[in-house]
């Protein structure tokens, strides 16, 4: 018989969890999984100002308050004061729906020996709906690994999980409250392209003009048209151009900072 949710994994399960200025946002992610998770661990960013930190400690196993070093070296940081060999990542703006909690209990339940992670589709709520195509969906991303057998590569923002084993794709999506208003999503923008343009320049990457003049609009044709972002109506044309001036302002950035 399948467990529910709200019954403990018969392996050991430690989640992982970065915050900042995101009380609300994090007492709901960890109300999701504070059923079954045998660990929650969350690094609060030194520079948060809300009650992230009063939130974490409340409801969490391991709390670090850290200054923020980039995505990808803190993620890393938090995965590494896991005490399990099974690590789930979560963002603070993400909640674990009980299918998706249902699928997590039947995977672990009877892990395969040469499986070293597992996917999970995330669904993104934005602009009054849940957006079912373009850039934001499907969204798969491999969230759930075997710490032992797995390795963060890539630049900031945008870092991700490589695993020396197969990987399996989990049922149920993952639900991603990402943006409060389409004002959030260009305060954001502007923070993850500011990330993207220093990344690009420490790895000594050229700016070349070609790519802020062919890029942006690339991307908008690949979201809107290509991913069928005008399925999505309305707010799927928002998005699309927002994903394109995305693009623009990474290779702008890149500009200014080599001049």
């Amino acid at each position: 018989m399948t467990a529910g949710v709200d019954a403990p994994l018969r392996t050991r399960i430690s989640v992982c969890v970065l915050a900042c200025n995101e009380a609300d946002e994090l007492e709901r992610c960890i109300g999701s999984i504070s059923a079954w998770a045998d660990e929650i661990v969350v690094v609060v960013d030194a520079k948060s100002e809300d009650a992230s930190e009063a939130v974490a400690r409340r409801m969490a196993h391991r709390v670090e308050v850290r200054p923020y070093a980039g995505d990808v070296d803190q993620k890393r940081h938090c995965v590494g004061l896991a005490k399990n060999d099974w690590v789930f990542v979560l963002d603070p703006d993400e909640v674990v729906t009980r299918e998706l909690g249902r699928a997590i209990h039947c995977a672990l339940a009877q892990v395969e020996s040469d499986v070293a992670g597992y996917r999970v589709n995330r669904a993104t709520y934005h602009l009054g709906r849940w957006i079912r195509h373009g850039d934001f969906y499907p969204d798969w991303k491999l969230r759930l690994f075997r710490r032992s057998r797995a390795r963060w590569v890539g630049r900031d923002p945008h870092g991700r999980i490589e695993v020396d084993g197969s990987v399996r794709d989990l049922d149920g999506d993952l639900e991603h409250h990402s943006y409060r208003d389409l004002a959030d999503q260009i305060t954001r923008i502007q923070f993850f392209s500011d990330q993207a343009a220093a990344a690009l320049a420490a790895e000594g990457v050229p700016f070349r003009v070609r790519h802020l003049v062919l890029r942006p609009p690339a991307r908008f044709l690949k979201t809107y048209l290509l991913r069928q972002g005008f399925r999505d109506g309305l707010p799927g044309f928002v998005i699309s151009v927002a994903s394109a001036f995305y693009v623009f302002l990474k290779y702008a950035k890149l500009w200014e900072r080599s001049r």
